[in-house]
C-alpha cells in the first residue's frame, strides 16, 4: 500500500477580533473550519489568477456633514430642493425595491 503525506505550509496574519469573531460565527454555522476557508480563498486566487472578486474604489467619497461648514450643507439642501422643483424624484416604493434587489433587505 502506497503511502503519501500531507504537506501544509503555515500562513500567520493579524485580522482585528470582531472580523474574525464574525467570520468564525458564520464558518461554524457552515461547518467549515478558519483553516480550510482560508484554504479555499487561496485557491480561488490560484484558479483566478487573482483576486476572486472584483475591488475598486467608490465613484464617490460620501461627505460626513460633520466636516461640512453652513454654507455647504445649506448648499446641499437647495440641491435637493431643485431636483424635486424639476420633477427628479423617486418613490418610497421605488426605492425599497431597488433596496431589495440590491442588497436583498
Amino acid at each position: 500500500m502506497a503511502r503519501t503525506s500531507t504537506r501544509t505550509a503555515n500562513i500567520y496574519t493579524r485580522v482585528d477580533p470582531e472580523t474574525k469573531d464574525q467570520a468564525e460565527q458564520i464558518l461554524n454555522q457552515l461547518g467549515i473550519p478558519m483553516s480550510n476557508a482560508i484554504g479555499m480563498f487561496l485557491k480561488q486566487i490560484v484558479m483566478h489568477r487573482g483576486m476572486p472578486f472584483e475591488m475598486k474604489l467608490p465613484a464617490a467619497v460620501p461627505t460626513a456633514i460633520g466636516g461640512m461648514t453652513k454654507e455647504q450643507i445649506d448648499a446641499e439642501i437647495q440641491k435637493g430642493m431643485d431636483d424635486a422643483a424639476a420633477g427628479h424624484l423617486v418613490s418610497a416604493d421605488a426605492v425599497e425595491a431597488e433596496m431589495r434587489r440590491l442588497y436583498g433587505v
